[in-house]
């Protein structure tokens, strides 16, 4: 059997370097991607239990699953805007805090809220450059139009998305600039913007500028955002199989089938019944400069396998559904259990288990 495993010390570390980035700011743990890959109920259960009371989701789906789920008080932020009548009918009942995008989005918003005799609450999104959604910065008066215009629709928050490759990013530097005058704007048309929240994984670890009245923590729980060696986090998440088959090969013998390999000797290989199709060896996106993608070349050669205290070299490059090791001088045998690095959100024909 495939084992997920979800190292619940490793996550409380993370939550605890989180926190302290976000001095005291209000903190969304955001469970897009069912929860990162690891299971949105439990780790929102796991989340809750050291004190996040507030999650953000980006499908209805998402919502109903808490909301059923017993997260019957808790604040539910959609990160996404709509103007789907069922999605919003299904969101005004679950009590999920909606986004507000645009006028359009607005209006649908009220309108329904109205229809139903009620107030829906919201938070209004701008977008400062990254192009997924938000009121433009360049149009002041569509925003307050939504302040002024939405009687039936509580804004409680106001919130952007920062580009940033890098620690102290120009751009996001100037994006921020950006978030901070059209607030100005709004505060001085007479409007209150409840909680302001700009920073998400990256920019809380990196730019205290961007920590605000809230902070979004999705991949940085995992360990899986874009990392630096002083981030102090722990990476979230590791596979357990058992090896399928061991044998002696000839030297002159093929490994693989993208690129194979001919042995140079005698060897002694494992077959891992994992690839790419289950997750192994894929990775998010990163940087694309020379020696960003130079780095993620090395790691991959380096690639290894943990066989109890045993490392295993990966013969060649990740098969679909398996992987060839190297275990000449290891001792082990088919069924001896393998570990190995996987990114949750990938992790495909897993059980996830809770350690």
């Amino acid at each position: 059997m495939r084992k997920l495993v979800i190292d619940k010390a490793a996550v409380k570390h993370n939550l605890s370097v989180i926190k302290e980035r976000a001095a005291g700011a209000v903190i969304y743990g955001v469970l897009t991607g069912d929860g990162g890959g690891a299971g949105i109920v439990p780790m929102a259960q796991l989340l809750r239990a050291e004190g996040i009371g507030r999650f953000a989701v980006y499908d209805v789906k998402e919502a109903e699953k808490l909301r059923q789920a017993g997260f019957e008080d808790e604040e539910i932020l959609m990160l996404r805007s709509t103007t789907d009548r069922e999605e919003l009918e299904r969101l005004v009942d679950l009590n999920v805090v909606c986004t507000i995008s645009s006028v359009d989005t607005g209006l649908a918003l009220n309108a329904l809220a109205e229809n139903r005799s009620t107030v829906a609450c919201a938070h209004i999104q701008l977008d400062t450059g990254m192009g997924f959604g938000g009121f433009l910065v360049s149009e002041p008066e569509k925003i307050l139009l939504a302040y002024r215009s939405l009687p039936n629709v509580a804004l409680e928050g106001i919130y952007t998305q920062l580009h940033a490759v890098r620690a102290k990013d120009p751009e996001a530097v100037h994006q921020l600039e950006q978030f901070h005058q059209v607030l100005d704007a709004i505060h001085a048309a007479g409007f209150e913007t409840g909680v302001v929240h700009a920073a998400g994984s990256f920019a809380l670890l990196h730019n205290d500028g961007a920590r605000l009245d809230g902070v979004r923590a999705g991949s940085a729980i995992l360990g899986r955002c874009r990392r630096t060696r002083d981030d102090r986090l722990r990476t979230v998440g590791c596979g357990e199989v058992p090896l399928a088959e061991v044998r002696w090969l000839p030297k002159g013998h093929t490994v693989g089938t993208d690129k194979p390999v001919v042995l140079k000797k005698t060897t002694r290989v494992a077959v891992l019944p994992v690839g790419y199709q289950n997750g192994f060896g894929v990775t998010r996106p990163r940087e694309t400069s020379f020696w960003a993608l130079w780095s993620l070349w090395r790691r991959n050669k380096k690639r290894t396998v943990r066989i109890g205290d045993q490392r295993a070299r990966v013969i060649g490059s990740v098969g679909a559904t398996e992987t060839m090791l190297n275990v000449t001088n290891l001792k082990c045998s088919a069924g001896d259990l393998a570990t190995f690095d996987i990114d949750p959100l990938f992790a495909r024909g897993f059980t996830r288990e809770f350690r």
